[in-house]
């Protein structure tokens, strides 16, 4: 039986990966690099190693670790002008709370999804939220998952994971808990093989359908 869904935040819950690519074009066109939105999408969102890839090809005066903390404030800047949630997403957390319970994994500083949350009022729906300070290795680890199964006391074999990436479907699976994929205009051509479920937006996701995965 499934008894809990772990939710991805940035491009599942929240419309924060514009944000991000945002905060990042703009620390790099003080470097002197003008990244669009589709370079960005293959190597930061659906690869995960963007700093390095971006340090790597445009010989960068900075580590990716120091392009990242260059990037924080100007995304924080960002996030604290508005942040919009995805289709579907509060009214999906407000349909699943009252029969599983609810939490965040993700690889985003607890001060970001902290501020998040807040901002769209997401807190009372969430039994957790697993942050990156909360575990060592980020996705596609499965680090965050287990953190989350493990926060809630249940079983990976319990929850079920809402994933919009291949990177973060893999870190679930490779804790042994079922993926449900929701892709969004930016992550549409990962790989979702082996999820259990693709679903075209967040309005599908119900109870009965998890009760099936069950």
């Amino acid at each position: 039986m499934i008894r809990a869904v772990l939710f991805d935040l940035d491009g599942v819950l929240t419309d924060t990966e514009r944000l991000h690519w945002g905060a990042y074009r703009q620390v790099l066109l003080e470097l002197g690099v003008d990244m669009g939105i589709e370079e960005y999408r293959r190597w930061f969102i659906a690869r995960g190693i963007g700093p390095e890839y971006t340090c790597r090809t445009y010989r960068l005066p900075v580590s990716p670790d120091e392009l990242r903390a260059l990037k924080a404030p100007v995304y924080r800047t960002l996030l604290e002008a508005g942040v919009r949630p995805m289709p579907g997403a509060r009214e999906a957390l407000a349909r699943l709370a009252p029969t599983h319970e609810l939490a965040i994994a993700t690889n985003t500083a607890r001060v970001e999804v902290d501020l998040i949350v807040a901002q769209l009022g997401l807190g009372g729906f969430l039994r957790t939220t697993i942050t990156r300070e909360d575990y060592v290795r980020a996705k596609p680890a499965p680090d965050a998952y287990l953190a989350a199964a493990a926060a809630l006391g249940l079983r990976p074999s319990e929850c079920a994971v809402v994933e919009d990436t291949e990177r973060g479907a893999a870190a679930a699976l490779a804790a042994r808990i079922p993926v449900i994929a929701v892709p969004n205009d930016l992550t549409f051509d990962n790989d979702f093989t082996h999820c259990v479920r693709r679903l075209g937006s967040l309005d599908e996701l119900t109870a009965e359908l998890l009760d099936r995965l069950g």
